[in-house]
């Protein structure tokens, strides 16, 4: 008898593909069939996006690690970090806050974790502590609330962001739309001054002027505020006091927020030695509310990496 005919050797799995891209693999002028991402989770480009020079192709590959954001081994989003900037020691009030009337509030609905911020305003106080807010928006409708519903709350008064839970008690039509909240549960304070910045390092498209549907080009993001970012780019994009469009995705505990505006040139740092990039100051302006909150928890949630200002942007 043949025991080599009877012995069965099973064919090996074949080895899953590797999310890990080369330059060659990224095409140039095309639009990209996946999605890109950083090494340790954050898009940099979705599907779609065309790529629309070899030098911003090598600029993707020399300041991150790209990889295919569609296959199962991308890498995993980094584990939520615990709020050590809460101050348990003594319960906050909402007279703690200083919130007052007309003050931006942001709304999410507690049960979708990592859903976006909807922005409405404080219209009034109870004496029991109840919150009226005028009603949260998303895309121009009502946010549909249901009656007994906790959702989150960001509310940002003048010198800090406080986070807390109410509990939906009322949607009112007459004599206007509004929302009647409950006292607010535990309040978690974050403080906030103007010169408060967070090195970061995320991809930014950029394109040269105030108007147009296209961008430009890929820069990076070295350090953000809730007032502007330094952006690298691979060639100097304009003077001090020209305007840019930007867009970029802000990713956080809180949520996901696409950001697209115009930001203004304050200051302009040339590299000296064989590499043409620069780095520009910017000043964001005509930022939506819903994208000065989504900012704003951006910045607090990583302020362990805080930095300070000297004079102006850098």
């Amino acid at each position: 008898m043949d025991e080599s005919a009877d012995q069965q050797v099973p064919n090996p799995a074949p080895a899953a593909p590797s999310s890990a891209l080369s330059a060659d693999a990224v095409p140039v002028g095309t639009p990209l069939e996946w999605p890109i991402v950083d090494a340790d989770g954050p898009l940099l480009f979705a599907s779609g996006t065309v790529l629309a020079t070899a030098d911003e192709k090598a600029f993707l590959f020399k300041h991150f690690e790209p990889r295919r954001g569609d296959l199962a081994d991308a890498a995993a989003q980094p584990a939520a970090v615990a709020d050590t900037h809460a101050e348990p020691q003594t319960p906050l009030t909402l007279a703690d806050m200083h919130v007052e009337i007309g003050a931006l509030v942001g709304v999410r609905l507690q049960m979708g974790s990592g859903a976006p911020m909807h922005p409405c305003r404080i219209i009034g106080f109870a004496p029991n502590h109840s919150l009226f807010i005028t009603p949260p928006l998303q895309q121009g409708r009502m946010l549909a609330l249901g009656l007994g519903e906790n959702i989150d709350i960001v509310a940002i008064a003048s010198q800090a962001v406080f986070r807390f839970v109410c509990t939906v008690e009322a949607i009112c039509r007459s004599p206007f739309d509004y929302v009647v909240l409950s006292r607010p549960g535990p309040i978690r304070r974050l403080r906030e001054r103007k010169s408060i910045r967070v090195e970061t390092h995320f991809a930014v498209r950029f394109g040269v002027g105030e108007t147009g549907d296209t961008y430009d080009g890929l820069g990076v993001a070295k350090s953000l505020s809730a007032l502007g970012m330094s952006l690298m780019a691979p060639w100097t994009l304009g003077a001090v006091g020209d305007r840019l469009r930007v867009a970029f995705r802000l990713g956080s505990v809180e949520m996901d927020t696409e950001i697209q505006t115009t930001a203004v040139i304050r200051n302009l740092q040339k590299s000296t030695g064989a590499d043409s990039s620069s780095v520009h100051g910017l000043e964001f302006d005509q930022l939506e509310p819903a994208q000065q909150i989504a900012l704003k928890v951006f910045v607090f949630d990583r302020q362990d990496d805080v930095q300070q200002w000297s004079h102006g942007f850098k």
